[in-house]
């Protein structure tokens, strides 16, 4: 919420008792529309309308503050209030609408708004505060269902907003990851396609120009023959993928340089770098020298050097586009999409396609791999599998971030019945005390908006749900995740 609508709630009028009391029939006939409470007898609806407290407001005013203790169950007979939460969130907007019940209940350990309330529209309440509540559950038994079945209402309800908000924040993180690892094949293929028409032309004009020169049929033979020994010696492509020259480039690149203009060729500079970079040797270079002349070499070399360069765009292009196509089978993998729900799973593989995921943060992080290759697929829900996979590989890198010796180790073997997959990281542990509760829901060690405390207890109901077991053992520099999981799937389904 802009800060401006902050400061106009802030200032504007605050709920309060009507200017005249409503009477008690209205009372009762504005509860009876209140659904939690249908079924209470004339008594009952009597009893709440008698020693609930009213309150008012207009439309803007504000009804409670955020971080205010709470005490007091309030019963919405007319309006709305929208509550809006400072820190945001998937509960930054909370809407209780007419015929709802909301604040403190009976069994409830609430104990301060957790934000700014206002109503929406013109709002009437009633408010039972705490010091009834013995009273009430007396007065009124079934009060204690009632109230049960609203808080769990509750907690099911934000649950639910608070694991859809963990798989948006999953969803976004895994898109993060993908457009940083597509930015780079993409690019370099656009840097090379760019380039390469532009070089085509230089090619076919050197081309043009090394046709003029009249080669006897004896020369034509021995310089495709040279051509032909060069590109048998050729070093593996690297134009365009941002690979480090090597000391011993940087060395044939000047040696290339000075044969070149001790030959006067005309701007060496521009064919030396393509012809070190791919190993062209100056022994190659005076075996041209040996039957061509200084006007043959010059327009020969650099006919060859542009078709070097051509190539090497085209072969970038097709690498990056290569790794764009590998990128987008691992998402499909990743995810199984156009496959039924349960599947016969390479457990290496799911691993493997979940690292993809993650390739981007992998730079700075040794992976040991160690799969049992005697393991066999088992069946299972292939993404809700990864699911587990990712919650875990995710904890392990935000661990080791930063660590210089970062390693991650991925090991798979047969456990008796069971498939063992443990995942190792080198991060600074968990401590003791903490272990026993990772997997709680809403638990997490991360700092405040880094984490929501739902990937792990998603990943235990994940195994669970395949009648496996999850745990974690941990110390400093060593934490182990192990997930064991039926391998007859008779025993699971």
């Amino acid at each position: 919420m802009p800060i401006t609508d902050s400061l106009s709630l802030i200032a504007s009028p605050i709920a309060g008792p009507p200017a005249h009391p409503t009477p008690v029939p209205e009372i009762i006939a504005a509860l009876r529309r209140v659904a939690p409470l249908d079924g209470l007898t004339d008594a009952e609806y009597e009893w709440l309308a008698t020693h609930g407290t009213e309150r008012t407001a207009q439309a803007g005013a504000r009804v409670f503050s955020g971080g205010a203790p709470v005490s007091a169950m309030t019963i919405i007979l007319k309006g709305e209030i929208h509550v809006r939460r400072d820190q945001g969130g998937p509960m930054a907007l909370f809407i209780g609408r007419s015929g709802q019940i909301t604040g403190l209940l009976p069994f409830s350990r609430m104990k301060a708004s957790g934000g700014m309330g206002y109503a929406a529209s013109d709002t009437w309440v009633i408010d039972i505060g705490k010091n009834l509540f013995p009273e009430m559950l007396a007065a009124i038994p079934s009060m204690a269902q009632r109230c049960v079945s609203i808080l769990l209402d509750r907690t099911r309800e934000v649950t639910r907003m608070e694991q859809q908000a963990e798989k948006l924040a999953a969803l976004g993180k895994l898109a993060g990851n993908l457009s940083h690892e597509l930015n780079n094949p993409a690019s370099a293929a656009q840097r090379s396609a760019s380039s390469l028409m532009r070089e085509l032309r230089t090619y076919g004009a050197q081309k043009y120009q090394l046709g003029s020169l009249c080669f006897s049929p004896e020369q034509a033979g021995r310089y495709r023959a040279w051509e032909a020994d060069v590109r048998s010696t050729l070093a593996a492509p690297s134009v365009g993928l941002g690979l480090p020259a090597t000391m011993d480039q940087n060395d044939r690149e000047e040696g290339i340089t000075r044969w070149l203009q001790q030959h006067t060729v005309g701007n060496p500079w521009t064919i030396a770098p393509t012809l070190a970079e791919a190993g062209v040797t100056v022994d190659q270079l005076n075996s041209l020298a040996s039957f061509a002349d200084d006007t043959v070499i010059a327009v020969a070399l650099a006919a060859f050097a542009s078709a070097l360069r051509a190539e090497r765009m085209t072969e970038a292009m097709l690498e990056s586009t290569a790794r764009i196509f590998e990128l987008i089978r691992a998402i499909k993998d990743y995810s199984y999409m156009d496959q039924a729900p349960i599947q016969e799973i390479d457990l290496a593989n799911g691993l493997d396609n979940t690292l993809s995921m993650f390739a981007s943060r992998l730079a700075e992080v040794a992976i040991e791999r160690d799969y049992d290759p005697e393991l066999p697929c088992i069946s299972v829900y292939g993404s809700e599998l990864n699911q587990v996979w990712t919650a875990i590989i995710e904890n392990a890198l935000e661990a080791m971030e930063g660590l210089p010796d970062a390693k991650l180790r991925l090991k798979t073997k047969i456990s008796g019945d069971m498939a063992l997959i443990e995942i190792w990281d080198a991060g600074p542990g968990i401590p003791a005390a903490l272990q026993s509760r990772i997997f709680e829901p809403f638990f997490t060690t991360k700092p405040p908006g880094k984490g929501l405390g739902l990937g792990l207890d998603a990943a235990n109901r994940i195994v669970q749900k395949h009648r496996g077991f999850i745990r974690v053992e941990s110390r400093p520099g060593a934490t182990c995740f192990q997930v064991r999981l039926p391998l007859n799937q008779l025993q699971a389904y």
